[in-house]
Protein backbone atom coordinates (compact mmCIF):
# COMPACT_ATOMS: atom_id res chain seq x y z
CA UNK A 1 0.00 0.00 0.00
CA UNK A 2 1.44 3.14 -1.15
CA UNK A 3 1.51 6.06 1.79
CA UNK A 4 2.52 9.81 0.28
CA UNK A 5 1.96 12.69 2.74
CA UNK A 6 2.12 14.45 -0.58
CA UNK A 7 -1.80 13.49 -0.97
CA UNK A 8 -2.88 16.12 0.93
CA UNK A 9 -1.17 18.67 -1.60
CA UNK A 10 -4.24 19.52 -3.60
CA UNK A 11 -6.46 21.58 -0.91
CA UNK A 12 -7.41 23.61 -3.98
CA UNK A 13 -9.59 20.87 -5.07
CA UNK A 14 -13.63 21.22 -3.73
CA UNK A 15 -15.47 22.69 -1.82
CA UNK A 16 -19.39 23.86 -2.20
CA UNK A 17 -19.43 24.68 -6.20
CA UNK A 18 -19.80 21.82 -8.25
CA UNK A 19 -19.66 22.96 -11.88
CA UNK A 20 -19.32 20.61 -15.18
CA UNK A 21 -15.65 21.77 -16.06
CA UNK A 22 -14.37 21.01 -12.67
CA UNK A 23 -14.60 21.43 -8.93
CA UNK A 24 -12.19 23.77 -7.66
CA UNK A 25 -12.06 25.98 -4.77
CA UNK A 26 -9.95 25.63 -1.74
CA UNK A 27 -9.67 25.33 1.95
CA UNK A 28 -11.30 28.14 3.79
CA UNK A 29 -9.78 29.92 6.95
CA UNK A 30 -10.92 28.80 10.39
CA UNK A 31 -11.23 32.36 11.67
CA UNK A 32 -12.71 35.27 10.59
CA UNK A 33 -13.01 38.74 11.41
CA UNK A 34 -14.93 42.67 10.01
CA UNK A 35 -14.21 42.42 6.46
CA UNK A 36 -11.21 44.61 5.40
CA UNK A 37 -13.24 46.33 2.39
CA UNK A 38 -11.89 44.94 -1.16
CA UNK A 39 -14.26 45.00 -3.37
CA UNK A 40 -13.90 43.13 -7.01
CA UNK A 41 -16.40 42.81 -9.64
CA UNK A 42 -18.45 39.58 -9.87
CA UNK A 43 -17.80 38.94 -13.21
CA UNK A 44 -15.25 35.59 -13.34
CA UNK A 45 -13.52 37.02 -15.94
CA UNK A 46 -12.27 40.70 -14.55
CA UNK A 47 -12.52 39.62 -10.51
CA UNK A 48 -9.08 37.43 -10.55
CA UNK A 49 -7.27 40.62 -12.05
CA UNK A 50 -8.72 43.04 -9.44
CA UNK A 51 -7.57 40.70 -6.43
CA UNK A 52 -4.04 40.12 -7.99
CA UNK A 53 -3.41 43.98 -8.26
CA UNK A 54 -4.87 44.43 -4.99
CA UNK A 55 -3.06 41.80 -2.80
CA UNK A 56 -0.01 42.67 -5.08
CA UNK A 57 -0.29 46.65 -3.85
CA UNK A 58 -0.63 45.26 -0.70
CA UNK A 59 2.13 43.02 -0.20
CA UNK A 60 4.94 46.01 -1.99
CA UNK A 61 3.30 48.48 0.80
CA UNK A 62 2.68 46.31 4.17
CA UNK A 63 4.20 42.78 2.95
CA UNK A 64 2.46 39.47 3.29
CA UNK A 65 1.24 39.28 6.86
CA UNK A 66 -0.43 42.29 6.05
CA UNK A 67 -1.76 40.88 2.69
CA UNK A 68 -2.81 37.66 4.66
CA UNK A 69 -4.82 39.32 7.19
CA UNK A 70 -6.71 41.08 4.54
CA UNK A 71 -7.45 37.82 2.99
CA UNK A 72 -8.45 36.24 6.21
CA UNK A 73 -10.55 39.35 7.08
CA UNK A 74 -12.51 39.28 3.82
CA UNK A 75 -12.70 35.62 2.98
CA UNK A 76 -16.31 34.90 5.14
CA UNK A 77 -18.27 37.61 3.26
CA UNK A 78 -16.76 37.44 -0.22
CA UNK A 79 -17.70 33.82 -2.09
CA UNK A 80 -15.86 35.01 -5.38
CA UNK A 81 -12.96 35.02 -3.48
CA UNK A 82 -13.26 31.84 -1.84
CA UNK A 83 -14.08 30.38 -5.70
CA UNK A 84 -10.48 32.27 -6.57
CA UNK A 85 -8.76 31.80 -2.83
CA UNK A 86 -5.79 30.01 -4.22
CA UNK A 87 -5.28 32.14 -7.37
CA UNK A 88 -5.03 34.85 -5.46
CA UNK A 89 -2.22 33.34 -3.40
CA UNK A 90 -0.84 32.92 -6.39
CA UNK A 91 -0.60 36.41 -6.58
CA UNK A 92 0.87 37.29 -3.35
CA UNK A 93 3.73 34.45 -3.52
CA UNK A 94 4.59 36.45 -7.06
CA UNK A 95 4.66 39.63 -5.30
CA UNK A 96 6.87 38.34 -2.05
CA UNK A 97 9.23 37.19 -4.58
CA UNK A 98 9.76 40.23 -6.25
CA UNK A 99 9.75 42.21 -2.35
CA UNK A 100 11.89 39.71 -0.57
CA UNK A 101 15.90 38.18 -1.69
CA UNK A 102 14.97 34.82 -3.28
CA UNK A 103 12.83 32.37 -2.80
CA UNK A 104 14.22 30.55 0.96
CA UNK A 105 13.15 34.39 2.16
CA UNK A 106 10.56 34.41 0.78
CA UNK A 107 9.15 30.94 2.11
CA UNK A 108 9.59 32.42 5.19
CA UNK A 109 7.20 34.52 5.03
CA UNK A 110 4.38 32.04 3.63
CA UNK A 111 2.05 30.60 5.31
CA UNK A 112 -0.39 27.57 3.66
CA UNK A 113 -3.88 29.11 3.42
CA UNK A 114 -5.60 27.96 0.42
CA UNK A 115 -4.21 25.32 -0.68
CA UNK A 116 -0.72 26.59 -0.10
CA UNK A 117 -0.82 28.78 -3.40
CA UNK A 118 1.40 30.95 -1.96
CA UNK A 119 4.50 28.88 -2.40
CA UNK A 120 3.07 27.95 -5.40
CA UNK A 121 2.94 31.75 -6.62
CA UNK A 122 6.63 32.45 -5.78
CA UNK A 123 8.23 29.58 -7.60
CA UNK A 124 5.51 30.92 -11.02
CA UNK A 125 7.79 34.50 -9.72
CA UNK A 126 10.42 32.68 -10.29
CA UNK A 127 9.65 31.21 -13.44
CA UNK A 128 8.27 34.63 -14.64
CA UNK A 129 11.77 36.11 -13.58
CA UNK A 130 14.49 34.08 -14.97
CA UNK A 131 12.56 32.93 -18.28
CA UNK A 132 11.89 29.64 -20.01
CA UNK A 133 15.71 29.09 -20.83
CA UNK A 134 17.45 29.60 -17.52
CA UNK A 135 14.54 28.14 -15.46
CA UNK A 136 14.90 24.93 -17.57
CA UNK A 137 18.80 25.09 -17.64
CA UNK A 138 19.15 24.27 -13.88
CA UNK A 139 15.72 23.17 -12.10
CA UNK A 140 17.81 21.92 -9.35
CA UNK A 141 19.69 25.11 -8.37
CA UNK A 142 15.72 26.53 -7.65
CA UNK A 143 15.07 25.15 -4.00
CA UNK A 144 18.53 24.38 -2.79
CA UNK A 145 18.25 26.93 -0.71
CA UNK A 146 15.13 25.98 1.07
CA UNK A 147 15.68 24.06 5.00
CA UNK A 148 14.28 20.34 5.12
CA UNK A 149 15.81 18.66 1.75
CA UNK A 150 17.32 15.94 3.46
CA UNK A 151 14.25 14.84 5.29
CA UNK A 152 12.14 15.93 2.41
CA UNK A 153 10.15 18.85 4.67
CA UNK A 154 6.74 19.66 3.79
CA UNK A 155 8.77 23.57 3.04
CA UNK A 156 11.09 21.69 0.62
CA UNK A 157 8.31 19.76 -0.65
CA UNK A 158 6.04 22.98 -1.69
CA UNK A 159 9.22 24.16 -3.51
CA UNK A 160 9.64 21.49 -5.89
CA UNK A 161 6.32 21.04 -6.17
CA UNK A 162 5.82 24.23 -7.18
CA UNK A 163 8.02 24.08 -9.63
CA UNK A 164 5.73 21.86 -11.55
CA UNK A 165 3.14 24.73 -11.69
CA UNK A 166 5.95 27.52 -12.51
CA UNK A 167 6.95 25.11 -15.53
CA UNK A 168 3.70 25.28 -16.94
CA UNK A 169 4.26 29.00 -16.76
CA UNK A 170 6.90 29.09 -19.04
CA UNK A 171 6.15 26.06 -21.28
CA UNK A 172 2.35 28.13 -22.01
CA UNK A 173 0.51 25.05 -19.48
CA UNK A 174 1.57 22.09 -22.50
CA UNK A 175 1.11 19.19 -19.86
CA UNK A 176 3.30 16.60 -21.70
CA UNK A 177 6.26 19.45 -22.27
CA UNK A 178 6.17 20.10 -18.81
CA UNK A 179 6.06 16.80 -17.25
CA UNK A 180 9.17 15.91 -19.40
CA UNK A 181 10.81 18.78 -18.04
CA UNK A 182 9.96 17.71 -14.29
CA UNK A 183 12.55 14.61 -15.40
CA UNK A 184 15.48 16.86 -15.46
CA UNK A 185 15.36 17.16 -11.26
CA UNK A 186 17.52 15.44 -9.50
CA UNK A 187 16.07 12.42 -6.95
CA UNK A 188 12.76 10.68 -7.43
CA UNK A 189 11.08 12.22 -4.69
CA UNK A 190 11.71 15.89 -6.35
CA UNK A 191 10.51 14.29 -10.00
CA UNK A 192 7.50 13.08 -8.44
CA UNK A 193 7.08 16.52 -6.62
CA UNK A 194 7.31 18.55 -9.86
CA UNK A 195 4.99 16.40 -11.75
CA UNK A 196 2.25 16.24 -8.88
CA UNK A 197 2.57 20.49 -9.18
CA UNK A 198 1.98 19.68 -12.89
CA UNK A 199 -1.20 17.93 -13.10
CA UNK A 200 -2.51 20.31 -10.23
CA UNK A 201 -1.90 23.28 -12.55
CA UNK A 202 -3.70 21.96 -15.02
CA UNK A 203 -6.72 21.29 -12.84
CA UNK A 204 -6.72 24.75 -11.35
CA UNK A 205 -5.63 26.62 -15.60
CA UNK A 206 -9.65 25.15 -16.24
CA UNK A 207 -11.64 27.99 -16.35
CA UNK A 208 -12.07 28.71 -12.67
CA UNK A 209 -9.41 31.39 -12.80
CA UNK A 210 -9.93 34.27 -14.85
CA UNK A 211 -10.80 32.02 -18.09
CA UNK A 212 -7.67 30.36 -18.44
CA UNK A 213 -8.36 26.26 -19.73
CA UNK A 214 -6.90 23.03 -20.14
CA UNK A 215 -6.53 21.22 -23.18
CA UNK A 216 -5.58 18.37 -21.28
CA UNK A 217 -9.34 18.01 -19.43
CA UNK A 218 -12.28 16.13 -21.17
CA UNK A 219 -16.07 16.09 -19.40
CA UNK A 220 -16.56 12.90 -21.64
CA UNK A 221 -13.64 11.07 -19.91
CA UNK A 222 -13.41 12.17 -16.61
CA UNK A 223 -9.70 10.61 -15.61
CA UNK A 224 -8.06 12.14 -18.74
CA UNK A 225 -5.10 12.66 -19.03
CA UNK A 226 -4.30 10.11 -16.36
CA UNK A 227 -5.09 7.67 -19.43
CA UNK A 228 -2.75 8.78 -21.84
CA UNK A 229 0.42 9.76 -19.57
CA UNK A 230 3.15 7.46 -19.17
CA UNK A 231 3.40 4.42 -16.59
CA UNK A 232 5.98 6.89 -14.41
CA UNK A 233 3.66 9.89 -14.45
CA UNK A 234 0.06 8.04 -13.35
CA UNK A 235 0.14 7.94 -9.85
CA UNK A 236 0.72 11.25 -9.56
CA UNK A 237 -2.12 12.18 -12.01
CA UNK A 238 -4.82 9.89 -10.20
CA UNK A 239 -4.15 11.54 -7.24
CA UNK A 240 -5.28 14.62 -8.40
CA UNK A 241 -7.45 14.18 -11.10
CA UNK A 242 -10.76 12.92 -8.95
CA UNK A 243 -11.51 16.75 -8.11
CA UNK A 244 -11.98 17.40 -11.84
CA UNK A 245 -13.80 13.75 -11.99
CA UNK A 246 -15.99 14.85 -9.54
CA UNK A 247 -16.55 18.28 -10.79
CA UNK A 248 -18.19 16.41 -14.02
CA UNK A 249 -20.04 14.06 -11.96
CA UNK A 250 -21.85 16.86 -10.23
CA UNK A 251 -19.86 15.56 -6.92
CA UNK A 252 -21.49 12.23 -7.13
CA UNK A 253 -19.06 9.82 -4.86
CA UNK A 254 -20.22 6.83 -6.12
CA UNK A 255 -20.00 7.32 -9.55
CA UNK A 256 -16.36 8.47 -8.77
CA UNK A 257 -15.19 5.83 -6.63
CA UNK A 258 -16.64 3.13 -9.69
CA UNK A 259 -14.20 4.95 -12.18
CA UNK A 260 -11.34 4.37 -10.01
CA UNK A 261 -12.32 0.86 -9.57
CA UNK A 262 -11.85 0.52 -13.14
CA UNK A 263 -8.42 2.07 -13.46
CA UNK A 264 -7.04 -1.20 -12.26
CA UNK A 265 -3.75 -2.22 -10.09
CA UNK A 266 -1.87 -0.05 -9.06
CA UNK A 267 -3.34 3.09 -9.62
CA UNK A 268 -6.67 2.56 -8.20
CA UNK A 269 -5.36 3.14 -4.88
CA UNK A 270 -3.99 6.47 -5.36
CA UNK A 271 -7.30 7.41 -7.22
CA UNK A 272 -9.36 6.02 -3.78
CA UNK A 273 -6.81 8.39 -1.66
CA UNK A 274 -7.62 11.07 -3.95
CA UNK A 275 -10.84 10.95 -3.45
CA UNK A 276 -10.17 11.06 0.38
CA UNK A 277 -9.03 13.70 0.20
CA UNK A 278 -11.79 15.13 -1.61
CA UNK A 279 -13.91 14.29 1.04
CA UNK A 280 -12.18 16.03 3.41
CA UNK A 281 -12.33 19.08 1.28
CA UNK A 282 -15.74 19.36 0.41
CA UNK A 283 -16.32 18.46 4.65
CA UNK A 284 -14.37 21.95 5.57
CA UNK A 285 -12.10 19.07 7.09
CA UNK A 286 -15.05 18.01 9.61
CA UNK A 287 -15.25 14.34 10.21
CA UNK A 288 -19.05 13.43 10.10
CA UNK A 289 -18.98 14.41 6.19
CA UNK A 290 -15.84 13.19 5.49
CA UNK A 291 -16.67 9.79 7.12
CA UNK A 292 -20.05 10.03 5.29
CA UNK A 293 -18.45 10.04 1.89
CA UNK A 294 -15.69 7.89 2.35
CA UNK A 295 -18.64 4.85 3.44
CA UNK A 296 -19.81 5.59 -0.26
CA UNK A 297 -16.96 3.17 -0.93
CA UNK A 298 -18.27 -0.29 -1.81
CA UNK A 299 -15.40 -2.51 -0.99
CA UNK A 300 -12.97 -2.70 2.10
CA UNK A 301 -9.66 -1.26 -0.14
CA UNK A 302 -12.50 1.91 -1.41
CA UNK A 303 -12.91 3.03 2.17
CA UNK A 304 -9.36 2.34 3.45
CA UNK A 305 -8.17 3.94 1.08
CA UNK A 306 -10.68 7.42 0.89
CA UNK A 307 -9.45 7.18 4.69
CA UNK A 308 -6.26 7.12 4.46
CA UNK A 309 -6.19 9.90 1.94
CA UNK A 310 -8.34 11.79 4.31
CA UNK A 311 -6.27 11.25 7.22
CA UNK A 312 -3.06 12.68 4.89
CA UNK A 313 -5.25 15.56 4.29
CA UNK A 314 -6.45 16.57 7.73
CA UNK A 315 -2.59 16.43 9.27
CA UNK A 316 -1.94 18.71 6.34
CA UNK A 317 -4.61 21.13 6.73
CA UNK A 318 -4.24 21.46 11.15
CA UNK A 319 -0.95 21.21 10.80
CA UNK A 320 -1.63 18.67 13.11
CA UNK A 321 -2.70 15.29 14.12
CA UNK A 322 -5.41 15.86 16.75
CA UNK A 323 -8.34 16.08 14.54
CA UNK A 324 -7.21 13.15 12.26
CA UNK A 325 -7.12 11.37 15.17
CA UNK A 326 -10.79 11.91 15.77
CA UNK A 327 -11.37 11.08 12.51
CA UNK A 328 -9.74 7.96 12.93
CA UNK A 329 -12.15 7.80 15.98
CA UNK A 330 -15.26 7.94 13.83
CA UNK A 331 -14.26 5.42 11.16
CA UNK A 332 -15.69 2.11 10.76
CA UNK A 333 -14.16 -0.36 13.57
CA UNK A 334 -11.98 -2.32 10.76
CA UNK A 335 -10.85 1.17 9.68
CA UNK A 336 -8.85 2.40 12.39
CA UNK A 337 -5.81 0.84 12.48
CA UNK A 338 -4.79 1.81 8.91
CA UNK A 339 -6.11 5.12 9.75
CA UNK A 340 -3.97 6.01 12.75
CA UNK A 341 -1.40 4.34 11.25
CA UNK A 342 -1.43 6.64 8.10
CA UNK A 343 -1.45 9.42 10.65
CA UNK A 344 1.62 8.26 12.75
CA UNK A 345 3.89 7.97 9.30
CA UNK A 346 2.82 11.21 8.15
CA UNK A 347 3.00 13.79 10.98
CA UNK A 348 6.50 13.77 11.29
CA UNK A 349 6.96 15.70 8.40
CA UNK A 350 5.87 18.67 10.55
Amino acid sequence: MKLTWRTGALTVCVLGVVAAAGLLSAHVFTTSSTPAGVRCPQDPGVALECYEQYYRSLVDRQGVAAAFADLKAEYPADAQMQRLCHAITHAIGQAALRKYSGVAEAFRHGGNACGSGYYHGVLQGVALTLGRTKLMSDLDAVCAGIPGKERKSLDYFNCVHGLGHAIMAVTDDDLFEALRACDGLTGSMEQNACVNGVFMENLIVDGAHGGHYSKYLRPSEPLYPCSAVGEKYKTECFEMQTSYALGVVQGDFAKVFALCAAVGVPYRVACYQSLGRDAATISLDQVPGTVARCALGTDREQQANCVIGAALDFVYYYHSDGQAKQLCAAVDAALQDVCRSTTAKVVGVF
